[in-house]
């Protein structure tokens, strides 16, 4: 997967950031959905199943695994907005299935890198839920050791995201 292909991702993230006016964390990440007029259901999915996307008789559809902790429902909505966003053609032919083994990334495929799709769909949601300039504002140009649990989980509590991918996002600013 090219960089480039990755930066159009998150510039499409920041775009919609812009539009939306976020200026503090947590990223309201259900609103901006609904403000697309995209519906979001929530319902129990199989555990490895993180969240679809797809578009029906033209009307967009988000789907996030409920028995999911709500940290890992707020990054599935994102990805699955990424896929609105980034993939619509391909999400109005066939509904867009996301098994998600690990708390970042969707499967073992777009962990490897190798699913331009999903690591696009992760790039957008990485950027929408922990924006670089929100990131950078809370920081206060201050540094944080990826060492200190305590000032990571600090971190992620403050953007509603796992520690995992605070850390994720910090170690590829």
């Amino acid at each position: 997967m090219a960089d480039a292909d990755t930066e159009r991702a998150r510039k499409f993230a920041r775009s919609i950031l812009q539009e939306f006016g976020v200026s503090t964390p947590p990223v309201p990440v259900e609103r901006i959905i609904k403000s697309r007029k995209i519906a979001l259901q929530y319902a129990p999915l199989d555990e490895d199943l993180s969240g679809m996307a797809y578009i029906k008789d033209g009307v967009g559809i988000i789907g996030v695994n409920a028995l999911h902790h709500p940290n890992r429902q707020r990054f599935s909505a994102a990805h699955e907005l990424g896929h609105h966003v980034l993939h619509a053609s391909e999400i109005s032919q066939a509904v867009h299935v996301d098994k998600g083994i690990r708390v970042l990334f969707r499967n073992d495929v777009s962990a490897l890198g190798t699913e331009p799709m999903e690591v696009e769909a992760n790039a957008f949601a990485s950027e929408l839920l922990i924006p670089e300039d929100l990131l950078a504002s809370v920081l206060e140009g201050e540094g944080v050791d990826l060492e200190d649990e305590a000032a990571i989980e600090a971190l992620a509590r403050r953007f509603r995201v796992s520690p995992a991918a605070m850390r994720f996002r910090l170690t590829r600013w």
